[in-house]
């Protein structure tokens, strides 16, 4: 039998609940929405603006997709970011 460390274990478990958390790229990818949002709202040119915070936002849901990496966010994370590329592409008309 395999002797296993109590707090080696712990320690590894801890690593991996860490690892899976997303509420630091959720409150990231909030906040970049709601700047999207100032933008849209606002009468001054935000195009370069827009199109930033659009990768930072597929940067956000790639790290998600990563950490979860099971297949049903897997699709999540695939439609999500195909219609931020629908996005982008409309904001590429936006000066």
């Amino acid at each position: 039998m395999v002797e296993i460390d109590p707090g080696r274990l712990a320690q590894e478990a801890a690593f991996l609940a860490d690892r899976s958390d997303i509420s630091e790229e959720i409150v990231r990818a909030e906040s970049h929405v709601e700047q999207f949002r100032h933008i849209m709202r606002s009468n001054e040119p935000g195009g370069r603006k827009l199109n930033f915070l659009l990768q930072e936002l597929h940067r956000e849901f790639n790290t998600m997709g990563s950490k979860l990496g099971q297949l049903n966010t897997s699709h999540t994370v695939v439609n999500i970011k195909s219609e931020l590329e629908k996005i982008r592409e409309q904001i590429q008309n936006v000066e």
